[in-house]
């Protein structure tokens, strides 16, 4: 039923579904949509908008951009720019929301964009978030768990908008499940989509500067990837020995833990994950 890629990290690179992040984009957005449904009463109908309507067409522009590079296999510096076209209904429906325009700063405080934050600030969240959260992965769970740590991270410090995000969690950690064994992969039409999710509730429920600092690891490594490919002209590639993974240069989060030490695949997986779990955490404490 799905198209199938090679495991490149097992013996004998056995072949597993691929695009099955398809399941979340379509679950989430229905259950986003039958809330937006039953909680029409609580909507100004001056503009009938409400969060669980914007997080859906966000996760359903994301996982269309997603399934799109699945299909053209599109170059990254076409890729790159897929998120600012998925911005546009973020954009339009956040005009309509009452959210704030600033975002706190620990050295100049609270900083209001005005007009800006919809035309300038949204795009760059969506755009570096999507870009980083799909520039990590390759290896079996780490593209599902570590966004779901930062999912469950936001959900806890998000109010109300908590139900926004308890059907998709689910439906992503189920995924999460299979992808760690190994057994799907969630393609860029999964990685699109909940990098689309976690952009689109961080501007919903005013977490900006909460997302950031969870992301840390993720820019550092697309720090990492960009560094080597524009200015060395190389790109980050592991060595598998049949068991274990390992790397002899450092131009990515995966190479870096794997430099001249051998690590299995779901060894990596953990370290990183660790990671994000403390840069999440870091963001917590912030936040409270």
């Amino acid at each position: 039923m799905f198209p199938k890629a090679h495991d490149l990290h097992k013996p004998n690179k056995p072949l597993v579904p691929n695009g099955l992040g398809v399941i979340y984009v379509l679950v989430s957005a229905t259950y986003l949509f039958l809330l937006y449904w039953f909680s029409r009463a609580e909507i100004n109908a001056s503009d009938n908008v409400s969060p669980a309507l914007i997080l859906a067409v966000c996760i359903l522009f994301g996982g269309f951009m997603g399934l799109l590079d699945d299909w053209m296999d599109l170059k990254w510096r076409y890729k790159a720019f897929f998120p600012l076209i998925a911005a546009i209904p973020l954009i339009s429906l956040a005009t309509q929301l009452d959210v704030r325009t600033s975002i706190t700063t620990p050295i100049f405080g609270a900083i209001d964009f005005g007009i800006f934050y919809y035309f300038i600030i949204i795009p760059l969240i969506v755009t570096i978030t999507t870009n980083t959260v799909n520039q990590l992965g390759g290896l079996n769970g780490l593209e599902t768990i570590c966004p779901a740590v930062i999912m469950i991270g936001m959900m806890t410090v998000s109010g109300s908008n908590v139900i926004l995000l308890c059907v998709p969690l689910v439906v992503w950690l189920l995924l999460a499940f299979f992808n760690l064994q190994g057994k799907i992969f969630v393609g860029n039409t999964g990685s699109f989509a909940i990098g689309m999710t976690l952009a689109a509730f961080a501007v919903i429920s005013d977490l900006k500067s909460s997302l950031l600092i969870s992301l840390l690891p993720y820019i550092f490594n697309s720090s990492l990837i960009l560094l080597s490919y524009f200015v060395y002209g190389s790109r980050a590639c592991v060595s598998f020995d049949g068991k274990k993974l390992f790397s002899d240069h450092v131009r990515s989060m995966v190479t870096l833990v794997t430099y001249h030490r051998p690590l299995t695949e779901r060894q990596i997986v953990v370290i990183i994950s660790l990671l994000v779990a403390a840069s999440t955490s870091v963001a917590l404490l912030i936040q409270w």
